[in-house]
């Protein structure tokens, strides 16, 4: 059974890897806010468990032990977001810090039974894919709406970033998953957007607009 702590750092590499599953340990320790001999000691223990293979200065290799490790940590912190949204009514702003918690849960059943209830679903409330049981993960062909075109209408399909705050702003411009985003205009000085959405004009600036996904 495997701890919290090595949990977190699971999750941690999940959310760091590129798309040849290397990670820094310089990455790793601002992601974690933790001290780099204390992450170099934790993926020495990583690589006993064939989780990760590291080797003098060069970025850590996560395996794929390793990333279905962390993908089933993964795949309970999102499940149990929808499960909070679809089934207890929660806010999309309000789940992120609750699933936490709760993704340390070690009952496989427990999660099973959740994933029945919500009929099997495929992305969690902010859009982002859920790890099957083996750790296998569905690819979105997705594009930030920063990178979009103008005139272009795009729907909104996925957030990068979960935070209460960010998604409350989302929320006050009545901006949510499943809607349509027309770009009105693109101003060449910041990048920023005005989009129409529902017959509304609003001005979003590029910071915003990287944390957006729509469909290609």
């Amino acid at each position: 059974m495997n701890s919290l702590t090595e949990e977190n750092y699971l999750k941690a590499l999940f959310h760091l890897k590129k798309e040849d599953n290397t990670i820094t340990v310089n990455e790793l320790s601002k992601y974690l806010d933790i001290k780099m001999p204390s992450v170099n000691s934790m993926m020495k223990k990583f690589a006993q468990k064939e989780w990760v293979v590291v080797q003098n200065y060069k970025p850590i290799v996560l395996t794929r032990l390793g990333l279905k490790e962390a993908a089933i940590i993964v795949r309970k912190h999102r499940l149990t977001e929808m499960f909070l949204v679809e089934k207890m009514g929660f806010g999309w702003e309000n789940v992120h810090k609750i699933a936490e918690q709760l993704e340390h849960i070690h009952s496989e059943a427990f999660f099973d039974k959740m994933d029945e209830l919500l009929n099997y679903p495929k992305i969690d409330p902010h859009g982002e894919p859920i790890p099957d049981k083996d750790g296998n993960v569905i690819h979105q062909h997705l594009k930030k709406l920063s990178e979009c075109k103008e005139g272009k209408t795009y729907e909104l399909v996925s957030v990068t970033v979960d935070t209460e705050d960010f998604l409350n702003f989302l929320n006050n411009r009545k901006i949510s998953l499943g809607i349509s985003i027309k770009i009105n205009k693109i101003e060449k000085f910041d990048q920023s957007i005005t989009v129409d959405i529902a017959g509304k004009e609003i001005n979003l600036s590029k910071m915003v607009c990287d944390k957006l996904l729509v469909k290609v």
